[in-house]
C-alpha cells in the first residue's frame, strides 16, 4: 500500500509540474501577445507603424514656401531623405515677398538656387527712390564690390515659389506631397512626425527623426510649439498697374504718405505693383460697399500725384508713419533729411535694407544717428527751451522704437554677433 501511495504521489507531482509548465507557458504567450498588441496600438495611436518606420525620411518639412523649399533642396543636396508636405501645390497668388533684396540674392547663389529667379520675367532692382512732401531722393544699393548680376529682384511671388518647389523636387531624395498637416505626433515630449490629410482626403501619418514647421506666421501648429505672438501692425491693399513707367528705372519707389508708406515696384516687364499700407489702428475700408475705392481715390491717390523704401526693417516703419506726436513727426523729417545727405548717411542704411550689411549694430547706430542729427538741427540752429525739449522727446521716441527690438533680438546678438556665431554651431541632423 505504501508503494502505491508513493507511486501515486510521484505521478501527481509530475502531472502538477506538467500542468504548471503549460499554464506558465500559456501565460507568457498571452503576455507577449498583449505586449505586442499594446506596442502596435501605441504605435498606431502615434500614427507610426513598423512599415512606416522602415521607410521613414530623415526630415519632414511642413510647408513648401520660400523657407520650406529652400531647406528641402539644401538638405536634399546634403544627402538627406526629405518629405515635404504642402497644403496647396498650385501657384500661390500673394502680394508679399515680391521684392528680393541683394542680400537675399546672394543667399540664393550660396544655396545654388539663383536660377529660381530666371525665366519668370523677374526685374533687377538697384535701389529706392524716396518721396516726401514734394521732395525726392534716390538711394542706390552699394553694389560696387559685387558682380554685375548681383542686385535685388522683383517678381510675381507665385512664379518664384513654383521655381523653388521645382528645384527641390528635382532631387530624387526629396518628395513633395500635397496634404494638410492636422497635428504633430508626440511621444514622451518629443515630436516624432505628423498626422496629415492627403489631397484625396485620406488620413495618413509620417515619421522622421526631425520635423520642421515652415508653414508661415499664421500656422495652426505654432501654438503647440511655442507661445510666439504674431504682431500685425498693418494691412496691405495691392494694385497692379499695367504698361506704366516709374520715374527711376529698376528702383523701388516709396512715398512717405499719411498715414503710412505707399510702395511701387515693377514685378514684370509690363506690370507695376502698388502697395498701400493701412494701419490696423485704422478701420479697414470695405471693398463690397465701395469704401475702399473711395479711400484710394480720395486719400491715397492725391498723395502719389502730389509727390510720387520699403521701411528700414520694422524699426523705420514707425518712423515713416505719420503720427499725432510732434516729436515723431520731427523724427520723420530728420530721417528723410539724413538719407538725403548722401554718402555714408544713405549707403549705410540702404546696405542694411538690402541685406548687404547683416550687422544689427549698424541699424542701432544709424537709428540713433538720425535722432542725434535731428536734435542737432533743432537745437544748434536756433536754441530755445522748446526746441531742447523737442530734442529730448525725439531721443525718447527713438528709444521707444529701437530698445524693444534690441530686447526681442537679444542684446548679445545685436552688439556681439561674432561672439554669438562662435558659440552657435550647426546641429547635425
Amino acid at each position: 500500500m505504501e508503494s502505491e501511495y508513493l507511486m501515486g504521489g510521484i505521478m501527481a507531482s509530475l502531472l502538477g509540474f506538467v500542468l504548471l509548465y503549460r499554464i506558465t507557458a500559456q501565460k507568457k504567450a498571452t503576455t507577449s501577445r498583449g505586449v505586442a498588441r499594446y506596442e502596435k496600438l501605441e504605435s498606431s495611436e502615434n500614427g507610426i507603424d513598423q512599415a512606416e518606420k522602415d521607410k521613414k525620411p530623415d526630415v519632414i518639412i511642413v510647408g513648401a514656401g520660400v523657407a520650406g523649399s529652400a531647406l528641402a533642396y539644401t538638405l536634399g543636396k546634403d544627402g538627406r531623405n526629405v518629405h515635404v508636405i504642402e497644403r496647396d501645390l498650385t501657384e500661390p497668388d500673394r502680394i508679399v515677398g515680391e521684392l528680393l533684396q541683394p542680400g537675399g540674392y546672394l543667399k540664393l547663389i550660396e544655396l545654388g538656387l539663383q536660377d529660381c529667379v530666371e525665366d519668370i520675367d523677374a526685374q533687377q532692382v538697384f535701389g529706392y527712390a524716396l518721396y516726401k512732401g514734394g521732395r525726392s531722393t534716390k538711394l542706390s544699393y552699394p553694389l560696387q564690390s559685387f558682380d554685375s548680376n548681383v542686385s535685388g529682384r522683383s517678381f510675381h511671388n507665385g512664379r518664384f515659389i513654383q521655381r523653388m518647389r521645382e528645384k527641390a523636387a528635382s532631387l530624387t531624395n526629396v518628395r513633395l506631397e500635397q496634404g494638410t498637416v492636422t497635428s504633430l505626433l508626440e511621444a514622451n515630449g518629443t515630436i516624432k512626425g505628423v498626422q496629415y490629410k492627403t489631397k484625396t482626403g485620406q488620413e495618413l501619418a509620417a515619421s522622421a527623426p526631425l520635423t520642421i514647421v515652415c508653414d508661415g506666421c499664421f500656422s495652426n501648429l505654432r501654438r503647440s510649439l511655442c507661445n510666439a505672438k504674431v504682431e500685425i501692425p498693418s494691412c496691405f491693399v495691392a494694385l497692379i498697374l499695367e504698361n506704366c513707367e516709374l520715374p527711376y528705372q529698376n528702383h523701388g519707389h516709396v512715398i512717405l504718405a499719411d498715414p503710412s508708406p505707399i510702395l511701387f515696384y515693377r514685378i514684370s516687364s509690363s506690370e507695376i505693383r502698388c502697395l498701400v499700407d493701412i494701419p490696423v489702428s485704422q478701420k479697414l475700408p470695405s471693398i463690397s460697399n465701395g469704401e475702399m475705392a473711395n479711400y484710394l481715390k480720395s486719400i491715397v491717390a492725391p498723395q502719389p500725384v502730389a509727390s510720387t523704401i520699403n521701411t528700414l526693417a520694422g524699426a523705420l516703419y514707425k518712423v515713416f508713419s505719420a503720427s499725432h506726436d510732434p516729436a515723431q513727426d520731427e523724427m520723420r523729417r530728420a530721417c528723410f533729411d539724413y538719407l538725403s545727405l548722401g554718402g555714408v548717411f544713405s549707403s549705410g542704411p540702404i546696405a542694411l535694407l538690402s541685406g548687404l550689411n547683416p550687422q544689427p549694430l549698424s541699424l542701432v547706430m544709424h537709428f540713433f544717428a538720425v535722432a542725434v542729427y535731428g536734435v542737432g538741427r533743432l537745437v544748434f540752429t536756433l536754441p530755445s527751451a522748446k526746441r531742447i525739449w523737442m530734442g529730448a522727446r525725439m531721443i525718447s521716441v527713438a528709444s521707444r522704437i529701437i530698445f524693444p527690438i534690441i530686447r526681442v533680438e537679444g542684446a548679445q546678438h545685436m552688439f556681439f554677433p561674432k561672439v554669438m556665431a562662435k558659440y552657435c554651431r550647426p546641429l547635425a541632423l
